[in-house]
This record gives structure tokens, sequence and C-alpha cells, in this order.
């Protein structure tokens, strides 16, 4: 009975560990230091200011706020994206060939620091490899409004 006992114990123990999340795990795939010191700290700045609304798997809500991973509308213009969680966005966007119409916050408190290790951590997992986007980057990103905006 002991035995019994213990054999369930263990098996409830390691079925309730917590499990690497699959950004945990693309961090651990980044082997370049310098994207890993942005990116890590991108994480925590995305999961404080964005996960709440595109998740913090990226994968959005629903058909309310759309997907960040795997996201065409997200992969195809860096600048777009800097300029997006600085100013915000409002108006119908398509992504993926779905549309989304929920206007999105600025976020004016972020320096371009704060958005540089954001965006190298989210271009830099999810099978993407853009390197790091240095906060002088993200100035000059800031300074013109992208027309695909």
């Amino acid at each position: 009975m002991r035995i019994q006992l213990f054999v369930v114990a263990a098996l409830f123990a390691v079925s309730c560990a917590p499990k690497a999340s699959s950004e945990e795990n693309a961090l651990a795939q980044i082997s370049n230091p310098e994207v890993m010191k942005y990116a890590v700290s991108g994480k925590t700045l995305y999961e404080n200011h964005c996960g709440n609304c595109h998740q913090f798997d990226g994968r959005g809500l629903a058909k309310l706020i759309p997907p960040l991973r795997d996201a065409d509308y997200f992969k195809a213009d860096v600048h777009r994206t800097v300029w997006i969680i600085r100013h915000g966005q409002a108006g119908e966007i398509t992504v993926n060939g779905e549309k989304f119409d929920q206007p999105m916050p600025p976020n004016p408190d972020l320096k371009p620091l704060d958005i540089a290790q954001i965006t190298t951590y989210l271009y830099n997992i999810w099978g993407m490899n853009e390197g790091v986007i240095t906060g002088k980057d993200v100035e000059t990103y800031l300074k013109t409004k992208p027309e695909n905006y």
C-alpha cells in the first residue's frame, strides 16, 4: 500500500510540475548573447504591456485581438510594429486573411530601449531570427510614420 501511495504521489508531483513555455524554449534557442540580453528583458516587457491582449503565446484573443505569432501583418514590417507599439492603431486591419477592428492603445511611456527589447524578443522567437533591434533603430523608426500604417 505504501509503495502504491508513493507512486501515485510521485506521478501527481510530476504531472503538476511547471512546464517550460514555448516562449522560454524559444529563448533557449537564441545563441547570440546580445540578442538574448535584449530578448530576456523584452519578454518581461511584452508580458507586462502586451501579453494581456495578444496573449503570452502571441496567438491573440479570438476574433477580437490579432495574433502576432505566425502573423503576416506582424512579420511584414518591423518599422510598422515599432510605430504601432508607440502610437497605437485604430481601424480595420487584415491579419492572416482575417479582419480585426479593435483599437490598440498607444504606449507613450515606453522608451525606445523598451520597444527595442520587446521587438527583439518578438522577432527572434516563434521561428524568426531578426537579430537585435536597437534603441537607435527604434528612434529612427519613430521619426517617420510607415507608409503601410
